[in-house]
């Protein structure tokens, strides 16, 4: 290991160097701000009392769990909240998933998909991809989920 100290964005960093590179260096380059701005102070996470649908969904791949839920009033959604065990891209999808989809009719949000998300959040490295893919598996299932009289 090496010691050293090295400048990222004008940031002063001292300590141990991994190849060269500062830990939070390699970090900053493989996600977005978005992402690390969603990880670090999630939206709307939490449990949503007086939801009208929920659902949880897996990846058994990478062991991620994420739970979406929604309250939604002549077919708007009011209020959407998650809980996710997971990645960093994982929670930051869900997190941007909710902030999608508030405010939306049912109808409007079949447009989104796994690439939208992926973008919308500055891009995802091809191996943290699965995020983008469990936000919306999730959402797939609260919309088959949801009643027609939610609709």
């Amino acid at each position: 290991m090496l010691l050293g100290l090295i400048f990222i964005g004008g940031e002063k960093i001292r300590g141990p160097l991994l190849h060269g590179l500062d830990k939070r260096w390699s970090n900053r380059k493989m996600y977005s701000n978005a992402v690390l701005d969603h990880f670090s102070n999630p939206r709307n996470a939490g449990e949503l009392a007086g939801a009208t649908a929920a659902v949880e969904v897996s990846n058994p791949a990478c062991g991620d769990v994420l739970r979406l839920a929604v309250r939604v009033e002549d077919g708007r959604i009011l209020e959407a909240s998650f809980l996710c065990r997971g990645c960093t891209t994982s929670i930051a999808c869900a997190s941007y998933l909710t902030e999608q989809i508030l405010g939306h009719m049912l109808g409007e949000v079949h447009s989104l998909t796994q690439d939208s998300l992926a973008e919308g959040l500055g891009g995802l490295p091809p191996s943290t991809f699965h995020g983008a893919q469990l936000a919306m598996e999730a959402l797939s299932a609260l919309l088959a989920k949801l009643s027609p009289s939610a609709l």
